[in-house]
């Protein structure tokens, strides 16, 4: 764990004090008046007279079309605009089961490749990028529901055996839908969090930061615009959680980011990580209510930075993972290819990665679009002919970029 987060980590629900510095690496450096002290809370439980200012339902409403969406995508009945419907949800259309969902005017497809820092003057890349997610929903329409009972092969669309479970992949091998799942992490979740609503264009806007020192709150809310933007990031890892306040408790509680922290912590290499991501959003926001923006700012980065790695270790892990189930003389591939298309996603989420202290991604949107056609390159067909050393390569390249190894994220 990083030095500077375990002195944090140790006065949780204690009174921090904070320096005030001109430094601008993650760590607090030293200094003489240090005169700000608030209170940071065991959970993610913050009021003002004696109401709660924690709010994060848009968030929580996204992530909730995106589980229905996943279920539905290997439904072969389902038409492109019943898939369509779910990604590009209109206000008052009947495409979800819940009603409160058709009754919503958010939508999945209007948030993706949607953050100020990365995309507000991005339009080509946004436009792209969702035209990738779109196609992943009408390609698994098109191509994989017309082969539903067909058994696949190279070159042909088709389902395939994966011990108890039956993958269904296109010509190439690829599951479409986790493609979209994984794709969405990144082109959602972590842009929106990363370099969205933990960007200081967003957290800082207008009057955001005199509004926030005055304890001035939006109409008829109990929240200040900035703790508002702060609570936004938390919803997209956190908004479906049993306990809202104590995640960490039941980690796993949804299909996107939530369960890949979890899976990422419980590898003995990573363990902790969710706590270090945890505490960060919780005293960032105790800094926020204290006017400390400083710590704050600290904090975000220690966001940016772990949900990176998270995005990273799960790429490198089902390379590998699909690396190890194609090898022997009775290769599974369905099992491969489910987690090769999982690395897919994991591999395109990078673009959306943010170095900390940096206005960059761990990795470009053209360095990413060279590992996806390099892992489909090694013959006609690709999956069905992909070879150990591109993955292990595809590893290697991501594993340098970050302070682990592939022997550690692969486990």
């Amino acid at each position: 764990m990083n030095k500077y987060f375990l002195a944090f980590t140790a006065i949780a629900g204690l009174t921090f004090t904070s320096c005030s510095s001109d430094d601008d690496s993650l760590e607090l450096s030293p200094c003489d008046n240090c005169t700000i002290e608030f209170e940071v809370p065991d959970s993610y439980t913050f009021t003002r007279d004696g109401s709660s200012t924690v709010s994060f339902d848009g968030q929580t409403t996204r992530i909730k079309m995106g589980q229905e969406l996943l279920s539905n995508f290997n439904v072969p009945t389902n038409s492109v605009d019943d898939l369509n419907g779910m990604f590009a949800h209109v206000e008052g259309d009947s495409d979800f089961e819940e009603v409160a969902l058709n009754e919503s005017d958010k939508s999945l497809r209007s948030k993706v490749a949607a953050s100020a820092d990365y995309f507000s003057t991005n339009a080509t890349d946004q436009a792209l990028i969702r035209a990738d997610l779109d196609g992943f929903i009408s390609a698994q329409v098109s191509e994989v529901y017309p082969n539903w009972e067909v058994a696949a092969e190279a070159g042909v669309p088709g389902q395939l055996a994966d011990g108890e479970s039956t993958r269904y992949v296109n010509a190439n091998g690829l599951e479409y839908n986790q493609m979209f799942a994984k794709s969405l992490i990144g082109g959602l979740m972590t842009d929106q969090i990363l370099n969205n609503y933990l960007s200081t264009a967003v957290l800082d806007e207008a009057e955001n930061i005199s509004n926030n020192d005055a304890d001035i709150v939006e109409e008829g809310k109990d929240y200040t615009t900035m703790e508002h933007k702060w609570d936004e990031a938390y919803g997209y890892a956190y908004g479906l959680n049993t306990d809202q306040a104590n995640p960490n408790a039941d980690l796993g509680a949804d299909s996107f980011l939530n369960e890949y922290i979890e899976r990422a912590n419980a590898d003995s290499d990573f363990e902790g990580i969710a706590d270090e991501i945890f505490d960060a959003y919780k005293l960032g926001r105790a800094a926020i209510v204290a006017k400390d923006y400083n710590v704050r700012n600290l904090q975000a980065e220690i966001i940016k930075e772990n949900i990176s790695k998270v995005i990273a270790i799960r790429a490198i892990y089902y390379l590998q993972n699909g690396k190890t189930k194609l090898e022997g003389d009775t290769p599974n591939f369905g099992g491969a290819f489910h987690a090769l298309s999982e690395a897919y996603g994991f591999i395109y989420s990078l673009q959306f990665t943010r170095k900390p202290n940096s206005s960059e991604p761990y990795f470009s949107k053209d360095e990413v679009d060279t590992f996806l056609s390099t892992l489909l390159a090694d013959g006609e067909n690709g999956l069905w002919n992909v070879e150990a050393a591109t993955l292990d390569a595809i590893s290697d390249d991501i594993a340098a970029r970050f302070d682990f190894t592939v022997e550690e994220a692969a486990e």
